[in-house]
């Protein structure tokens, strides 16, 4: 089994990006699967074209995504990732697109064919924060996990894919007060936690335990 793992450069204000600062610490290999390490860039339509080729030159069985969601206390597998790109922010080459879809003949939105049940209980067992999320945002995070599955609907049919939000690192919380943050080997810890479960999943789906929250 193959395993493609990204993570986006830094981006708007940070000089680091927990995401990929913790997929270059990963293993090479977890539970027998190869562990393949991807940078993207924090850039719309850039970062799946970096993907596509990664996933035409690689060809894995799944693709996971991480990304910074600073805010948040957990690392939250995401459930669905929806067609719309509403940039807060411009990304780093200065786009910055406003409630506009992603794929014009692209479904409203898709589910993750990942265990992320599975992954949430395999990360609280590891010793961290952890539940399902069912917003990605509206920013490249959304924008890659909803690409990679329009990809999978559209020519890699046999692929899995999904995304999992990280908090800031603790460096970046200085100037923010009050922020959650966790540390790299945390994020490290709880990302192999992760695949471990989408690895023991495999062919079965996901786990039938309550996922939902409130908010």
């Amino acid at each position: 089994m193959k395993i493609l793992v990204t993570g986006f450069d830094p981006f708007d204000t940070d000089k680091i990006n927990p995401a990929i600062e913790a997929v270059k610490k990963l293993p090479d290999e977890i539970s027998g699967a190869e562990i393949i390490k991807l940078e993207i860039p924090t850039i719309f339509y850039k970062c799946a074209q970096v993907v596509h080729q990664a996933i035409l030159d690689n060809d894995p069985d799944y693709v996971l995504s991480i990304g910074q969601a600073g805010g948040r206390y957990a690392l939250t597998p995401e459930r669905v990732a929806i067609n719309f790109d509403d940039g807060r922010i411009a990304d780093n080459s200065g786009f910055q697109p406003l409630e506009q879809p992603i794929q014009s003949d692209g479904q409203n939105a898709y589910f993750t064919q990942l265990p992320v049940k599975a992954m949430v209980q395999s990360i609280q067992k590891a010793g961290l924060p952890s539940h399902v999320s069912t917003t990605a945002g509206t920013f490249v995070c959304n924008h890659i996990m909803y690409q990679v599955q329009y990809m999978i609907d559209q020519e890699f049919h046999n692929l899995k894919a999904g995304f999992i939000h990280i908090p800031f690192l603790p460096e970046q919380t200085i100037n923010r007060p009050n922020t959650p943050s966790l540390s790299l080997d945390d994020d490290v810890k709880g990302i192999t936690a992760a695949i471990k479960a989408i690895v023991v999943q495999d062919g079965k789906g996901d786990i039938k335990v309550t996922g939902g929250n409130l908010n």
